[in-house]
């Protein structure tokens, strides 16, 4: 390995030395202590020291790094304190999740260090968000992420360089090619030899070191990084190293040959640079040793402090109260004139009464800058708020919620448009275990919003018209909000922008120009969690949400009965007193709603209605859904799917039972 030091001092050598050595000797700590069965896992980084170190050494303490599970080296470099990374590896209360997650799958705005996931990929989109808050704010920074040569093989890798590209963001995005993705050679992953190959498929530079050297990496790394504060881009800078412990320690390294192992043992990165160190008299032998015996002590002495510590007890109560980032709605009642606005009107007076709001309000999604989107929703925006803050994004829905959720990192609020709501499964990873789990996990809000053009009754086929808020229903820690009218969508869309939380926010296009009425002109919010009693009844409750109020409420008024409408309007969380009232007072209940019947919203309703209030009840609870078929596109066939015309045989059976 080659070490150049250029005008390196003697102390500034034996800085790096010391920063080197001190996740090599805290890993040959844990390995003791995973042999004697004090720790359950470890993912071993030895052999990759000099990059974590380095990359951490090369940037300022204020810019961020987005590290995975072999860069040990990151948090010791930014100073996080011994104990609280033990107590992290142990699950107790002094580490950084509470108990919640495991060894490096943290974050921590007092060090700007934002954790990984164990899907490998989405922390890269991140990256891009954080560096966009960068360019947005003119700061001279780069955000950093890590990804290793496996993890290069997922879309995420491709969407995040693919935006940081178009958009010149300034990220650096470090590849660990170690050679294996766990046991699977970089032959089966990748058919080239040097990730230096993909710069030029991206229109951006792309470098390639010997990263056990850690002279070599800073070298290469600290001059980019100081030209890319100046002239913001992306990079590639891949690192070329090697694992000499399994993925992780259970897995064993039996599929690596002898040769290989033994070929990179010479390239050791702590025992290379310490004997440079030698060679170069910049220090000796036993100094080396005094260095390693100083900071073995401290890592001793931590660990100890770390065991005392008495082990993580919690409460559901406590539990359920992390879930979310702590925030008390203060509804904003509407003062101004009303004006005749439709339902697409409103939810475009939300977003740019939002934006005049929220100085640092970004939109993001495909074609709604010049174009206006597909439903003319942001048209004219792109005119009086900037292509900064209303931003095109290619075809890349994981990337761009993991941008919206980078800039909420940073202390910057994020509107996500999907085209239609159907096309958020290639978002699902990042709105289901990042958006949604990163408070309980470390305590990072996701102040994001999903906008989700939804529902049937268009002629739209399977995969333009699917009802799919069911999907996040069953997630902690979003929210979700279904507006029926003009009025709620715009009140509800503003406090969900408000609320430092994520949220999906579903619009029916059916609803978008069908439906009209007078609402306040100015700024104002709704009350989320607060369902809405649109029709008063005392013989049966109908229980509701979207485009369901509306069918509900026809079939109401020409049923010559009283019926009780419910718009739920928030399903997570959702009202929970508004419905055990209605039915105390009417006894019989049908929930309806657009999505499919098997596994629907209403099922949970219906289950924690027969399981709290089954006195109440004068019948069965009913529901009426859709059929249990995807979307079908013709006409009549689309009729047959949809539940409203079944809606009234249904309410005859519940009054009759």
């Amino acid at each position: 390995m080659k070490f150049d030091r250029k005008n390196r001092s003697d102390e500034e050598l034996i800085a790096i030395h010391k920063a080197l050595v001190t996740p090599r000797l805290i890993e040959e700590k844990m390995l003791i202590l995973l042999r004697q069965g004090k720790i359950s896992k470890w993912f071993s980084g030895i052999g990759q020291e000099a990059i974590s170190v380095g990359a951490a050494l090369a940037l300022n303490k204020e810019e961020y790094i987005l590290p995975m599970h072999r860069n040990l080296g990151v948090f010791t470099t930014r100073d996080i304190p011994f104990q609280r990374l033990f107590s992290q590896f142990q699950g107790k209360l002094n580490g950084f999740t509470k108990g919640r997650d495991r060894s490096f799958h943290f974050g921590t705005q007092d060090y700007n260090i934002v954790g990984m996931i164990s899907h490998l990929g989405p922390q890269l989109g991140i990256a891009d968000g954080i560096a966009l808050s960068h360019l947005l704010r003119k700061e001279e920074k780069v955000s950093l992420v890590f990804t290793g040569d496996g993890g290069t093989s997922e879309g995420d890798f491709h969407e995040a360089v693919n935006v940081a590209s178009v958009w010149k963001l300034p990220v650096i995005f470090v590849i660990e090619n170690n050679g294996y993705g766990l046991s699977t050679p970089s032959r089966e992953q990748f058919n080239f030899d040097s990730f230096v190959v993909k710069g030029p498929a991206y229109g951006m530079e792309a470098y390639s070191v010997e990263g056990n050297s850690i002279l070599e990496v800073l070298n290469e790394l600290e001059p980019l990084v100081a030209d890319i504060r100046k002239n913001p881009r992306p990079i590639i800078f891949e690192a070329k190293t090697f694992r000499m412990r399994g993925h992780e320690e259970a897995s064993g390294t039996k599929y690596v040959p002898k040769e290989l192992m033994e070929k990179w043992a010479k390239k050791d990165p702590v025992k290379g640079f310490e004997s440079y160190l030698i060679k170069e008299k910049v220090c000796t032998n036993d100094e080396i040793g005094d260095i390693r015996k100083t900071i073995q002590k401290e890592i001793s002495d931590a660990v100890k402090e770390a065991f005392e510590e008495e082990p993580i007890t919690s409460s559901p109560e406590v539990e359920l109260a992390d879930v979310y980032y702590p925030y008390a709605q203060e509804v904003i009642e509407p003062n101004s004139k009303k004006s005749s606005r439709r339902f697409v009107d409103a939810i475009s007076d939300g977003l740019k009464q939002s934006l005049e709001k929220y100085p640092e309000l970004v939109i993001m999604g495909q074609d709604i800058a010049d174009y206006g989107g597909v439903f003319k929703i942001t048209e004219g925006f792109m005119e009086q708020f900037g292509k900064d803050r209303i931003r095109n994004t290619p075809l890349c829905e994981s990337a761009i919620v993991g941008t919206g959720l980078g800039l909420s990192i940073t202390g910057m609020k994020a509107v996500v448009e999907m085209q239609f709501a159907d096309f958020v499964t290639e978002g699902f990873n990042q709105i289901i275990n990042n958006l949604a789990k990163i408070h309980y996990r470390w305590g990072q809000n996701a102040d994001v919003v999903v906008r989700m053009p939804t529902g049937a009754g268009v002629g739209a086929g399977p995969f333009h018209s699917q009802s799919n808020e069911a999907w996040f229903f069953h997630t902690p820690g979003l929210k979700i909000v279904y507006p029926s009218n003009p009025e709620d969508a715009k009140g509800l869309l503003n406090a969900a922008i408000e609320d430092p939380n994520p949220y999906l926010f579903f619009e029916h296009k059916a609803l978008y120009r069908s439906l009209t009425e007078d609402i306040p002109d100015g700024y104002f919010t709704t009350e989320v969690g607060k369902a809405a009693t649109c029709k008063e009844g005392t013989d049966l409750t109908i229980i509701t949400y979207g485009m369901g109020v509306h069918w509900a409420l026809q079939s109401a008024n020409q049923s010559g009965h009283s019926i009780e409408v419910i718009d739920l309007r928030t399903l997570l969380p959702w009202d929970k007193d508004t419905v055990k009232g209605s039915v105390e007072k009417t006894g019989r209940v049908i929930v309806l709603h657009e999505d499919c019947l098997t596994g629907g919203i209403g099922a949970e309703i219906s289950a924690w209605i027969s399981e709290y209030w089954f006195e109440s009840l004068d019948a069965p609870v009913f529901r009426v859904a859709s059929l249990d078929t995807p979307v079908p596109f013709a006409a009549n066939l689309e009729k047959d799917f949809l539940p409203n015309e079944r809606l009234e045989a249904s309410i005859k059976k519940a009054l009759e039972y």
